[in-house]
Protein backbone atom coordinates (compact mmCIF):
# COMPACT_ATOMS: atom_id res chain seq x y z
CA UNK A 1 0.00 0.00 0.00
CA UNK A 2 1.16 3.60 -1.00
CA UNK A 3 0.94 4.52 2.98
CA UNK A 4 3.42 2.00 4.18
CA UNK A 5 5.76 2.41 1.03
CA UNK A 6 6.09 6.22 2.59
CA UNK A 7 6.12 5.51 5.80
CA UNK A 8 9.64 3.53 5.27
CA UNK A 9 11.20 6.77 3.66
CA UNK A 10 9.19 9.13 6.67
CA UNK A 11 12.33 9.32 9.03
CA UNK A 12 14.91 11.06 6.99
CA UNK A 13 17.72 13.50 7.85
CA UNK A 14 16.46 16.69 7.24
CA UNK A 15 13.86 17.01 9.06
CA UNK A 16 15.20 19.04 12.12
CA UNK A 17 15.24 22.50 13.00
CA UNK A 18 18.63 22.74 11.90
CA UNK A 19 17.09 22.97 8.17
CA UNK A 20 15.00 25.51 9.15
CA UNK A 21 15.17 29.18 8.54
CA UNK A 22 12.58 31.50 10.05
CA UNK A 23 12.40 34.82 8.55
CA UNK A 24 11.08 37.67 11.36
CA UNK A 25 9.92 41.04 10.32
CA UNK A 26 11.37 43.64 12.79
CA UNK A 27 8.47 45.97 11.14
CA UNK A 28 6.05 43.50 12.66
CA UNK A 29 5.61 43.06 16.93
CA UNK A 30 3.73 40.21 16.20
CA UNK A 31 6.17 38.39 13.52
CA UNK A 32 8.65 39.31 16.63
CA UNK A 33 6.48 37.25 18.78
CA UNK A 34 5.48 34.57 16.68
CA UNK A 35 9.16 33.79 16.00
CA UNK A 36 10.20 33.93 19.37
CA UNK A 37 7.58 31.40 20.53
CA UNK A 38 8.49 29.03 17.37
CA UNK A 39 12.00 29.38 18.00
CA UNK A 40 11.27 27.93 21.80
CA UNK A 41 8.77 25.39 20.88
CA UNK A 42 11.54 23.62 18.12
CA UNK A 43 14.62 24.43 19.61
CA UNK A 44 15.47 26.64 16.26
CA UNK A 45 19.10 27.72 16.69
CA UNK A 46 19.60 31.44 16.79
CA UNK A 47 21.73 31.89 13.75
CA UNK A 48 18.71 30.52 11.73
CA UNK A 49 16.24 33.03 12.66
CA UNK A 50 16.51 35.43 9.60
CA UNK A 51 16.09 39.04 10.82
CA UNK A 52 14.41 41.57 7.90
CA UNK A 53 13.13 44.75 7.61
CA UNK A 54 9.82 45.12 5.48
CA UNK A 55 6.24 46.42 4.85
CA UNK A 56 4.02 44.56 6.97
CA UNK A 57 0.75 45.24 4.21
CA UNK A 58 0.13 41.79 3.43
CA UNK A 59 0.31 42.87 -0.48
CA UNK A 60 2.98 44.64 -1.73
CA UNK A 61 4.73 45.39 -5.27
CA UNK A 62 7.42 43.33 -6.69
CA UNK A 63 10.35 46.02 -5.65
CA UNK A 64 9.33 45.15 -1.97
CA UNK A 65 9.23 41.22 -2.53
CA UNK A 66 12.88 41.59 -4.28
CA UNK A 67 14.34 43.58 -1.46
CA UNK A 68 12.73 41.22 1.12
CA UNK A 69 14.21 38.03 -0.87
CA UNK A 70 18.08 40.24 -0.96
CA UNK A 71 18.03 40.13 2.82
CA UNK A 72 16.69 36.48 2.41
CA UNK A 73 19.28 35.38 0.28
CA UNK A 74 21.87 37.33 2.73
CA UNK A 75 20.86 35.30 5.69
CA UNK A 76 21.31 32.52 3.67
CA UNK A 77 24.67 33.23 2.58
CA UNK A 78 25.66 33.71 6.13
CA UNK A 79 24.73 29.95 7.21
CA UNK A 80 25.86 26.53 6.63
CA UNK A 81 23.85 25.06 3.40
CA UNK A 82 21.57 22.94 5.39
CA UNK A 83 18.17 24.93 5.04
CA UNK A 84 15.74 22.80 3.29
CA UNK A 85 12.83 24.66 5.05
CA UNK A 86 12.08 28.14 5.14
CA UNK A 87 9.18 29.45 7.87
CA UNK A 88 7.72 32.62 6.95
CA UNK A 89 6.22 34.59 9.87
CA UNK A 90 2.96 36.68 10.18
CA UNK A 91 3.72 40.23 9.42
CA UNK A 92 6.41 39.46 6.55
CA UNK A 93 4.10 39.95 3.43
CA UNK A 94 1.39 37.67 1.57
CA UNK A 95 1.38 38.28 -1.93
CA UNK A 96 3.24 40.03 -4.57
CA UNK A 97 0.52 42.31 -6.07
CA UNK A 98 -0.13 41.56 -10.19
CA UNK A 99 -0.69 44.39 -12.94
CA UNK A 100 -2.96 43.85 -15.25
CA UNK A 101 -2.34 40.22 -15.85
CA UNK A 102 -3.96 39.67 -12.57
CA UNK A 103 -6.28 36.65 -12.57
CA UNK A 104 -4.68 35.49 -15.62
CA UNK A 105 -2.59 32.43 -16.44
CA UNK A 106 0.02 34.52 -17.33
CA UNK A 107 -0.30 36.69 -14.19
CA UNK A 108 2.57 38.53 -12.43
CA UNK A 109 1.86 38.40 -9.11
CA UNK A 110 2.39 35.24 -6.87
CA UNK A 111 2.53 34.51 -3.28
CA UNK A 112 5.66 35.12 -1.73
CA UNK A 113 6.05 31.95 -0.19
CA UNK A 114 5.92 30.88 -3.52
CA UNK A 115 7.99 33.01 -5.16
CA UNK A 116 10.99 31.99 -2.17
CA UNK A 117 10.60 28.53 -2.90
CA UNK A 118 12.18 29.19 -5.74
CA UNK A 119 15.61 30.93 -4.46
CA UNK A 120 17.52 27.93 -3.89
CA UNK A 121 17.92 27.50 -7.55
CA UNK A 122 18.25 31.30 -8.07
CA UNK A 123 21.40 31.38 -5.67
CA UNK A 124 22.32 28.65 -8.52
CA UNK A 125 22.22 30.81 -11.01
CA UNK A 126 19.20 29.57 -12.85
CA UNK A 127 16.63 32.87 -13.98
CA UNK A 128 12.55 32.20 -14.42
CA UNK A 129 10.36 34.29 -15.57
CA UNK A 130 8.06 37.15 -13.92
CA UNK A 131 4.67 36.07 -15.60
CA UNK A 132 3.13 32.57 -15.34
CA UNK A 133 4.27 29.84 -13.21
CA UNK A 134 7.51 27.17 -13.24
CA UNK A 135 6.98 23.38 -12.82
CA UNK A 136 7.59 22.60 -9.19
CA UNK A 137 10.48 19.33 -9.87
CA UNK A 138 8.97 17.93 -6.48
CA UNK A 139 5.64 17.52 -7.54
CA UNK A 140 4.33 13.63 -7.84
CA UNK A 141 7.96 12.43 -6.64
CA UNK A 142 6.34 10.35 -3.97
CA UNK A 143 9.27 7.65 -3.56
CA UNK A 144 12.20 9.45 -3.90
CA UNK A 145 13.75 10.91 -0.85
CA UNK A 146 13.71 15.18 -0.43
CA UNK A 147 17.34 16.62 -1.27
CA UNK A 148 17.61 19.49 -3.19
CA UNK A 149 20.49 18.31 -5.10
CA UNK A 150 17.66 16.19 -6.48
CA UNK A 151 14.76 19.06 -5.97
CA UNK A 152 16.64 22.31 -6.05
CA UNK A 153 13.99 24.03 -4.15
CA UNK A 154 13.41 25.52 -0.97
CA UNK A 155 9.75 24.62 1.00
CA UNK A 156 8.36 27.29 2.16
CA UNK A 157 5.75 27.80 5.10
CA UNK A 158 4.15 30.59 6.72
CA UNK A 159 2.77 30.52 10.41
CA UNK A 160 -0.05 32.55 10.26
CA UNK A 161 -3.78 33.09 11.66
CA UNK A 162 -6.28 35.64 12.93
CA UNK A 163 -3.79 36.34 16.42
CA UNK A 164 -0.66 35.53 18.25
CA UNK A 165 -2.99 33.43 20.27
CA UNK A 166 -4.11 31.08 17.35
CA UNK A 167 -0.83 30.53 16.11
CA UNK A 168 0.64 29.70 18.89
CA UNK A 169 -2.19 27.05 19.85
CA UNK A 170 -1.14 25.68 15.96
CA UNK A 171 2.41 25.12 17.04
CA UNK A 172 1.38 23.34 19.81
CA UNK A 173 -1.09 21.18 18.34
CA UNK A 174 1.83 20.55 15.19
CA UNK A 175 3.93 19.24 18.31
CA UNK A 176 1.11 17.02 19.39
CA UNK A 177 0.19 15.27 15.76
CA UNK A 178 -0.42 12.00 15.91
CA UNK A 179 -0.91 9.62 13.16
CA UNK A 180 -4.51 8.63 13.86
CA UNK A 181 -7.94 9.80 12.77
CA UNK A 182 -9.87 10.13 9.71
CA UNK A 183 -9.73 11.92 6.43
CA UNK A 184 -12.85 13.48 5.44
CA UNK A 185 -13.49 13.89 1.96
CA UNK A 186 -16.04 15.77 0.75
CA UNK A 187 -16.94 16.16 -3.39
CA UNK A 188 -18.98 18.20 -5.10
CA UNK A 189 -22.18 17.54 -7.26
CA UNK A 190 -20.54 18.03 -10.28
CA UNK A 191 -19.81 14.26 -10.71
CA UNK A 192 -17.63 14.29 -13.62
CA UNK A 193 -15.45 17.59 -12.41
CA UNK A 194 -11.62 16.84 -12.29
CA UNK A 195 -11.16 18.07 -9.02
CA UNK A 196 -13.76 15.26 -7.84
CA UNK A 197 -11.47 12.29 -9.27
CA UNK A 198 -8.85 13.91 -7.26
CA UNK A 199 -10.58 13.62 -4.57
CA UNK A 200 -12.35 9.85 -4.89
CA UNK A 201 -8.62 9.01 -5.79
CA UNK A 202 -6.93 10.54 -2.29
CA UNK A 203 -10.01 8.48 -0.87
CA UNK A 204 -8.85 5.05 -2.72
CA UNK A 205 -5.46 5.45 -1.51
CA UNK A 206 -5.78 5.88 2.07
CA UNK A 207 -7.15 2.91 4.17
CA UNK A 208 -10.65 2.18 4.24
CA UNK A 209 -11.36 2.32 7.65
CA UNK A 210 -9.66 5.95 8.01
CA UNK A 211 -12.50 7.52 5.37
CA UNK A 212 -15.12 9.78 5.38
CA UNK A 213 -16.19 9.71 1.73
CA UNK A 214 -19.68 11.85 0.56
CA UNK A 215 -20.82 12.00 -2.64
CA UNK A 216 -24.15 13.13 -2.44
CA UNK A 217 -25.14 16.70 -3.01
CA UNK A 218 -24.68 17.67 1.03
CA UNK A 219 -22.05 19.43 2.50
CA UNK A 220 -20.22 17.16 5.70
CA UNK A 221 -20.42 19.13 8.74
CA UNK A 222 -20.05 18.43 12.31
CA UNK A 223 -17.56 15.66 12.46
CA UNK A 224 -15.34 14.40 15.03
CA UNK A 225 -11.39 12.75 14.64
CA UNK A 226 -10.43 14.49 11.99
CA UNK A 227 -6.74 14.09 10.82
CA UNK A 228 -7.30 15.54 7.42
CA UNK A 229 -9.73 17.38 5.38
CA UNK A 230 -10.46 18.10 1.38
CA UNK A 231 -13.11 19.42 -0.61
CA UNK A 232 -14.60 22.40 -3.34
CA UNK A 233 -14.96 24.71 -0.10
CA UNK A 234 -17.30 27.18 -1.18
CA UNK A 235 -17.20 26.46 -4.68
CA UNK A 236 -19.42 23.65 -3.63
CA UNK A 237 -22.62 25.40 -4.03
CA UNK A 238 -24.23 23.37 -1.33
CA UNK A 239 -21.94 25.36 1.27
CA UNK A 240 -23.72 28.43 2.40
CA UNK A 241 -22.12 28.44 6.21
CA UNK A 242 -18.60 29.92 7.02
CA UNK A 243 -17.76 27.14 9.87
CA UNK A 244 -17.93 23.22 9.50
CA UNK A 245 -17.65 22.78 13.17
CA UNK A 246 -15.61 20.03 12.39
CA UNK A 247 -13.36 17.97 15.50
CA UNK A 248 -10.23 18.45 14.51
CA UNK A 249 -7.18 16.24 15.93
CA UNK A 250 -3.68 17.72 16.99
CA UNK A 251 -1.99 17.61 13.51
CA UNK A 252 -4.70 17.49 11.13
CA UNK A 253 -4.69 19.35 7.89
CA UNK A 254 -7.07 21.01 5.27
CA UNK A 255 -6.89 21.38 1.75
CA UNK A 256 -9.86 22.85 -1.20
CA UNK A 257 -10.18 23.64 -4.74
CA UNK A 258 -10.54 27.40 -3.97
CA UNK A 259 -9.41 30.58 -5.52
CA UNK A 260 -8.94 33.03 -3.05
CA UNK A 261 -8.82 30.91 0.25
CA UNK A 262 -5.55 32.59 1.49
CA UNK A 263 -5.78 36.53 0.55
CA UNK A 264 -5.83 37.21 3.80
CA UNK A 265 -5.15 36.64 7.81
CA UNK A 266 -6.86 39.65 9.04
CA UNK A 267 -10.16 38.52 10.75
CA UNK A 268 -13.33 39.20 9.58
CA UNK A 269 -16.49 40.40 11.60
CA UNK A 270 -18.08 37.39 13.71
CA UNK A 271 -21.04 37.73 11.75
CA UNK A 272 -19.45 37.58 8.02
CA UNK A 273 -20.29 34.63 6.20
CA UNK A 274 -19.64 33.10 2.67
CA UNK A 275 -21.50 35.41 0.15
CA UNK A 276 -21.53 35.00 -3.58
CA UNK A 277 -19.38 36.97 -6.53
CA UNK A 278 -22.05 39.10 -7.90
CA UNK A 279 -22.63 40.97 -4.45
CA UNK A 280 -19.65 42.77 -3.27
CA UNK A 281 -21.63 43.88 -0.06
CA UNK A 282 -20.83 40.64 1.49
CA UNK A 283 -17.01 40.37 0.55
CA UNK A 284 -14.03 40.24 2.73
CA UNK A 285 -10.86 41.53 1.24
CA UNK A 286 -12.17 41.28 -1.81
CA UNK A 287 -13.79 38.04 -1.93
CA UNK A 288 -16.92 36.14 -0.64
CA UNK A 289 -14.99 33.14 -0.66
CA UNK A 290 -13.51 30.54 2.26
CA UNK A 291 -10.98 31.05 4.22
CA UNK A 292 -7.88 29.29 5.06
CA UNK A 293 -7.35 30.83 8.66
CA UNK A 294 -10.65 30.16 9.39
CA UNK A 295 -9.71 26.59 9.52
CA UNK A 296 -6.71 27.23 11.82
CA UNK A 297 -9.15 29.10 14.08
CA UNK A 298 -11.65 25.83 14.30
CA UNK A 299 -8.73 24.09 14.78
CA UNK A 300 -6.62 22.52 12.05
CA UNK A 301 -2.44 22.75 12.56
CA UNK A 302 -1.72 23.19 8.79
CA UNK A 303 -3.67 23.99 5.92
CA UNK A 304 -2.77 25.02 2.00
CA UNK A 305 -4.31 28.39 0.22
CA UNK A 306 -4.40 30.56 -2.81
CA UNK A 307 -3.51 34.30 -2.84
CA UNK A 308 -5.20 34.79 -6.06
CA UNK A 309 -6.69 32.66 -8.67
CA UNK A 310 -4.76 29.22 -9.33
CA UNK A 311 -7.06 27.51 -11.90
CA UNK A 312 -7.75 24.24 -10.69
CA UNK A 313 -4.83 22.66 -12.63
CA UNK A 314 -2.54 24.79 -10.26
CA UNK A 315 -3.91 23.47 -6.65
CA UNK A 316 -2.47 21.16 -3.99
CA UNK A 317 -3.52 17.55 -5.73
CA UNK A 318 -5.41 15.50 -2.45
CA UNK A 319 -4.35 12.30 -3.83
CA UNK A 320 -0.62 13.17 -3.09
CA UNK A 321 -1.06 15.38 0.06
CA UNK A 322 -3.17 13.15 2.12
CA UNK A 323 -1.53 9.58 1.63
CA UNK A 324 2.09 10.94 1.85
CA UNK A 325 1.30 13.21 5.12
CA UNK A 326 -0.89 10.02 6.43
CA UNK A 327 1.95 7.88 5.24
CA UNK A 328 4.95 9.62 7.60
CA UNK A 329 6.33 12.65 5.51
CA UNK A 330 6.32 15.72 7.42
CA UNK A 331 3.78 18.67 6.30
CA UNK A 332 6.07 20.66 4.23
CA UNK A 333 7.48 17.73 1.87
CA UNK A 334 3.79 16.27 1.55
CA UNK A 335 2.35 20.00 0.61
CA UNK A 336 5.38 19.85 -2.36
CA UNK A 337 4.85 16.72 -3.55
CA UNK A 338 1.29 17.83 -3.99
CA UNK A 339 1.95 21.59 -5.75
CA UNK A 340 2.52 21.66 -9.32
CA UNK A 341 3.54 24.89 -10.05
CA UNK A 342 5.85 27.44 -8.46
CA UNK A 343 6.21 30.67 -8.22
CA UNK A 344 2.40 30.81 -8.58
CA UNK A 345 -0.44 31.45 -5.68
CA UNK A 346 0.19 28.75 -3.38
CA UNK A 347 0.39 28.73 0.38
CA UNK A 348 1.46 26.18 2.80
CA UNK A 349 0.46 27.31 6.14
CA UNK A 350 1.55 25.41 9.47
CA UNK A 351 5.02 23.71 10.78
CA UNK A 352 6.98 22.75 8.24
CA UNK A 353 8.30 20.00 10.80
CA UNK A 354 4.99 18.34 11.70
CA UNK A 355 4.33 15.19 11.18
CA UNK A 356 2.79 11.69 11.67
CA UNK A 357 5.47 9.66 11.79
CA UNK A 358 5.13 8.97 15.84
CA UNK A 359 2.25 6.33 14.31
CA UNK A 360 -1.15 5.28 14.39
Amino acid sequence: MLIAALASIARLPGQTAQNVLVVTNDASPLSGEVTRYYQQARSIPAANVCHVRSETAETVGRPVYLALEQAVTKCLASRPDQIRYIVLTQGVPLQISSTAQAGTINADGASVDSELALLYARRQGKTFPTPGQVPNPLFRQRDTPFTQRAFPIYLVTRLAGYSFTEIKAMIDRGKAARNRGRAVIDLRDESDVEGNNWLRTAALLLPGDRVVLDESTKVLAGLDDVIAYASWGSNDRARKERFLHLKWLPGAIATEFVSTNGRTFARPPDKWNLGTWTNSTGWWVGSPQTLTADYLLEGASGATGHVNEPFLQMCPRPEVLLPAYLGGRNFAESAYLAIPFLSWMNIVVGDPLMSLAGGR
